[in-house]
């Protein structure tokens, strides 16, 4: 599996209702012990993430999150841009993830997550 299929398995756990398919789709695409650290939260373990990712859907119902750049990858690690559209089409503030990957197995080792846009130097 590509880096890009990979990295969209991933976006698409985030837009999924059903448990039992959202752990499908982590269990593609990251591994067992994965780190997500995000400005909420910072969490281990495959089982700890598709739990925070039911907590995200219950309180945005009907919203997706989409990839909206190419991925930028090198050394084992990658960043990529996505937005959270809500049910009614709009959508929040881009975001960006630059993920670690293991070499062996292709799977993302950790997540770093950030809301909105790059702040303006001062």
């Amino acid at each position: 599996m590509t880096l890009e299929e990979t990295i969209d398995i991933y976006c698409s756990a985030w837009s999924e209702r059903d448990p039992s398919y959202r752990r499908d789709l982590l269990d593609k695409s990251v591994s067992v012990d994965v780190r997500y650290t995000d400005p909420e939260t910072d969490l281990r373990g495959r089982t700890e993430l598709v739990d925070h990712i039911a907590g995200v859907l219950a309180s945005r119902v009907g919203a997706k999150i989409l990839r909206t750049s190419a991925i930028d990858e090198h050394h084992g690690m990658a960043r990529f841009a996505w937005h959270l559209v809500k049910a009614d089409g709009t959508a929040l503030p881009e975001g960006l993830d630059i993920v670690t990957v293991d070499g062996q197995s292709g799977k993302l080792k950790s997540i770093l997550g950030f809301f909105g846009p790059l702040k303006e130097e001062a």
